[in-house]
């Protein structure tokens, strides 16, 4: 009895442990990697940049030739790292994890980096996450009983590096849960580490007035962004592989624009505008255009703030109507609430010595004023 007793808790040993590093073994509901070619964490698989693909395994790098253990500046998991020599989301030079077909989450922890992005199957994740040890999540379906995913340019000249994945399986459905995408530019985008950075970006603010049972946000904005590069190179295009009926796009742009520079009149935009509203609705999903706020000066010499002539407003409210879009005309709400907090609290909501782009709280009342305006207007969700 003692020798079968014994058999059997060895047994159970060899079921718990033999498989810890084969993402096969057990097919568990997280899987998580310590890239690098440091110590690996308690808890993690340890994966070096040489470690090709193996399917007896289920994990990866396609194509190691093309990666590079470096160091990393932050502790645990966070102190090594590798670096990804190709890039591009449609490179081949992926890390591969088997996984069961289905949805599910996915924490990013990126190594030193300046900026940098994050592409999986093909198409962007995760828009210009910045800073050493940047961490942001996304949901991702899985069709093919594999994610391919790698971290590509963000800012070209920089290193791309991957210091930790957390995968996490939320169901067996491969389809990601209701969405508000979110489209803009650097007033829009998000900054990191996302709990605490002191500047930020409106749709970076909207979870925290988003019942997160109802609706995940995927932030797709970012810096310096135009419609014709919103539409041309990645960003609508990750938003079409994915979005569904039942889903919203939000979209901002029109500041960057305007400026001749990027010679882009304002009929070119419009009708880029409008080219991005088709496609997302041929998909199924609504669109919710807004309009951007004005700069923290734009009080007249009675208190009141006014930027209504701003950032192609006038073809942006045409768009709405013309196209039966839904419309946050934020211009004009945000200057309503800057004209009944007067000039100086309303400096005090814009970064230091700019008077563009909000800080944190700024940020934060810009999302709010956002979503009383599409619970104003009846939409469904909100």
């Amino acid at each position: 009895m003692r020798k079968w007793m014994a058999a059997v808790f060895v047994m159970m040993l060899i079921l718990c442990f033999g498989g810890i590093e084969s993402v096969k073994a057990a097919e568990p509901k997280v899987y998580q990697f310590d890239f690098g070619s440091g110590s690996v964490e308690p808890g993690y698989i340890g994966v070096r940049a040489s470690e090709r693909y193996d399917p007896s395994k289920g994990y990866g790098f396609q194509t190691p030739e093309n990666m590079k253990d470096v160091a990393a500046s932050g502790t645990g998991v966070k102190s090594d790292a590798v670096q990804f020599l190709a890039y591009g989301t449609k490179s081949d030079n992926t890390f591969h994890v088997d996984l069961p077909n289905g949805l599910y989450e996915v924490k990013v922890t990126l190594g030193n980096t300046a900026r940098a992005s994050v592409a999986a199957e093909g198409v962007f994740q995760v828009i210009n996450m910045t800073g050493d040890g940047a961490e942001d999540t996304f949901q991702i379906p899985v069709t093919d009983g594999q994610l391919n995913l790698l971290v590509t340019e963000g800012k070209a000249g920089t290193a791309f590096t991957l210091s930790a994945l957390k995968i996490k399986k939320l169901s067996d459905q491969p389809v990601t849960n209701r969405t508000i995408y979110v489209g803009g530019d650097s007033t829009v985008c998000n900054y990191y580490p996302l709990n605490s950075s002191k500047q930020a970006g409106w749709g970076q603010m909207l979870p925290h007035y988003i019942d997160k049972h109802t609706f995940q946000v995927r932030n797709m904005a970012s810096g310096g962004q135009i419609a014709r590069g919103f539409r041309n190179d990645g960003q609508l295009e990750a938003i079409l592989k994915y979005i569904k009926p039942g889903d919203y796009f939000m979209l901002q742009l029109g500041i960057n624009d305007t400026n001749p520079k990027h010679n882009e009149s304002e009929a070119e935009f419009k009708e880029i505008m409008r080219d991005m509203i088709h496609q997302v609705k041929a998909k199924g999903a609504e669109v919710i255009l807004s309009t951007p706020q004005g700069r923290a000066t734009d009080f007249t010499s009675e208190g009141i703030h006014s930027s209504v002539n701003r950032w192609y407003r006038a073809s942006i409210l045409a768009l709405a109507e013309e196209e039966k879009t839904h419309l946050i005309d934020l211009n004009v709400l945000s200057s309503a609430y800057f004209t009944s907090i007067g000039p100086e609290k309303t400096l005090a909501l814009y970064m230091d010595g700019d008077t563009l782009h909000p800080n944190r709280a700024g940020a934060d009342a810009l999302a709010r004023l956002a979503v009383q305006e599409l619970k104003r207007l009846g939409i469904d969700g909100f």
